[in-house]
């Protein structure tokens, strides 16, 4: 089954968004790699007593397509989207550097429903602006992050902030869709939006603990977007519904091996937005756009950058044992329920 790409819109025109200005959140930002605590998330060095997560499968880079007319984006998961292997988590679409003139022309996609899950978006370079049927409009620059929670229904649209698109220059950005147990697919809709400065950042940690003398203190680390202060040391940013890591990894050194602790029994999804790496024990390579899905063993992921300055986002999370239903824009259990959000939308019953 085909299912669109993240900012998929039905045809029908849904009705105006609240017209309240925009508030530029990402004021006074901090670079998203800023500092790093003092402390890494668990034991420095070998991670004693620690399991290796084992790879399940690479997937390579899917072809690129346009998402409006201003995302073009790698739809990550390609086939394997709104499949339980790789629950929590629905979609992934990436919109990877890309240099955009100055322009007139509104760069986006309009207004669009959603019910059932949430959407995560994360800037990486240019602006991003959101405005939603509950009265949420702001904008987020790099490092920035807004997590909205659909939940029962929210219309919005997003697209190149106002800014960025009189001034032009690089745009790269992701937008993730992670589902919602079927207790919360009805609850009040809720906006997140969460600054660079605000997202914990940790050391990561190398395997050997004879390498920390060649490295750079802050240079190799995490922002923890999402996940618990038993895991990493200190609370992700995000609150979630379901246990959820979302972190974005930054690898200075070349060559030199690092664990990053995830729970065990947590679907685990490693992405190279910049850069290539080795995965597992096994050391098996993943080129800049590849996938590594992991088994649900262990309790340690291992990475080990094979060029300088690598970033990669790790997604991971518990499972949700529930059927999934998944049609444009809205991801529910069953089919009933999908048809009933429809004609919620059509009969102007939803984003209140």
């Amino acid at each position: 089954r085909r299912h669109p790409s993240m900012f998929a819109a039905l045809s029908r025109r849904p009705p105006p968004l609240a017209a309240r200005p925009a508030q530029r959140v990402s004021r006074a930002r901090s670079a998203p790699f800023a500092s790093a605590a003092s402390a890494p998330p668990g034991d420095s060095g070998t991670m004693a007593g620690k399991k290796c997560k084992e790879i399940r499968e690479i997937l390579k880079a899917p072809p690129r397509h346009w998402v409006g007319n201003g995302f073009h984006v790698f739809p990550v998961f390609h086939n394997r989207a709104f499949t339980k292997e790789l629950s929590p988590w629905l979609m992934f679409d990436y919109a990877a550097p890309k240099e955009f003139s100055p322009s007139y022309e509104r760069r986006g996609v309009g207004q669009h429903p959603h019910r059932g899950f949430e959407t995560i978006t994360i800037a990486f370079n240019g602006e991003v602006e959101h405005g939603d049927s509950v009265g949420n409009r702001d904008v987020i620059g790099p490092g920035d992050v807004q997590w909205m929670t659909a939940a029962r229904g929210i219309i919005h649209e997003e697209f190149h902030s106002t800014d960025f698109q009189q001034t032009g220059g690089v745009f790269e950005m992701c937008q993730l869709w992670l589902n919602l147990p079927a207790k919360h697919k009805m609850d009040p809709p809720k906006y997140q939006p969460i600054l660079a400065k605000d997202i914990p950042i940790v050391p990561l940690a190398p395997t050997r603990e004879a390498d920390n003398e060649k490295l750079k203190a802050g240079e190799n680390s995490i922002r923890v977007i999402a996940g618990d202060e038993a895991t990493y040391g200190v609370k992700g940013a995000a609150t979630t519904h379901t246990p959820v890591e979302l972190l974005d990894i930054r690898i200075a050194a070349k060559d030199v091996s690092f664990d990053v602790p995830v729970p065990e029994g947590h679907n685990t999804i490693v992405f190279v937005r910049r850069g290539a790496i080795t995965v597992g024990e096994e050391a098996k390579p993943v080129n800049p756009q590849g996938v590594a899905l992991m088994h649900l063993g262990g309790d340690v992921l291992r990475l080990s950058a094979t060029e300088a300055n690598t970033e990669v986002l790790l997604l991971a999370g518990e499972p949700i044992d529930e059927p999934i239903a998944a049609r444009g824009p809205f991801v529910m259990n069953t089919h009933e329920e999908i048809m009933q959000a429809n004609k919620d939308f059509m009969n102007g019953l939803m984003g209140r």
